[in-house]
């Protein structure tokens, strides 16, 4: 099974997503920017080159928010998804045409990568989480 990662970046409720370029199988699809791992690279390393690839811009790897397993091309695959965040937003990008920071039911109007839609009850849960945890953090 081949290991893809997808950086999931949050500013407040809204999400970080890309639309790719257009040609290849996901050409003109919005996504969660990551990509494969490579032979004996762990995640993060993946997440790290994949952003500094795609966008030019660092990112700060940070908890793991789940996993979803799909099939593209007759080959499984495993995406795993993790927090990102960004050391600034300048970003250049090499393999997308655009980006945006959406809420979770933007991203359900958009046309998204049928893989990445897996996250999004990972996603989901973990904002909830995020919320109560905010709301515990403004009680007297």
């Amino acid at each position: 099974m081949r290991r893809s990662v997808a950086g999931i970046a949050l500013e407040g409720n809204r999400v970080f997503v890309a639309r790719r370029k257009a040609g290849g199988d996901l050409g003109g699809k919005w996504e969660f920017p990551g990509g494969k791992a490579e032979e004996g690279e762990s995640d993060g390393e993946a997440l790290v080159r994949e952003y500094g690839e795609e966008f030019a811009v660092p990112v700060e790897v940070g908890p793991f928010l789940g996993e979803a397993s799909f099939e593209h091309g007759g080959r499984r695959f495993s995406l795993m998804a993790y927090r990102v965040r960004f050391f600034h937003t300048a970003f250049r990008a090499a393999e997308h045409e655009t980006w945006r920071w959406v809420t979770l039911e933007e991203i359900k109007k958009l046309d998204f990568a049928p893989s990445d839609l897996l996250l999004l009850p990972l996603l989901q849960t973990y904002l909830e989480g995020q919320s109560r945890v905010e709301d515990m953090d403004r009680r007297p």
